[in-house]
């Protein structure tokens, strides 16, 4: 099973769509086995995400200072010549989707 945690107006994807609702979808990982297949399965189009994030680590960002803010980086699951779309998926693991109009948080 992976989680993938909607955020945004991306949350409009997610069974509960109330402000207090976690906007949380859990898959099957056998049937899910990259990032891009995930979500296209959630009817969510690669050009409305503006951050990802894999097991708390920053995945790929629209955002050209993304991994120089300190985010730790998850690109080691990224396949040579490939893209994040391409990045396999394990049980367990958890993605966090942010829409393309959300910034990015200096912490």
């Amino acid at each position: 099973m992976i989680e993938v945690h909607l955020y945004g107006d991306l949350r409009r994807h997610a069974q509960e769509k109330t402000p207090s609702s976690q906007s949380v979808v859990q898959l099957p990982i056998e049937n899910y086995e990259t990032v891009g297949r995930v979500l296209r399965e959630i009817g969510i189009d690669p050009a409305e995400v503006g951050h990802i994030f894999l097991n708390h680590q920053l995945l790929n960002t629209r955002c050209s200072m993304g991994f120089w803010l300190g985010y730790q980086s998850a690109e080691g699951r990224i396949p040579a010549g490939g893209s994040y779309l391409d990045a396999p998926l394990r049980s367990g693991d958890r993605l966090g989707v942010f829409p393309t109009r959300m910034a990015m948080l200096i912490v």
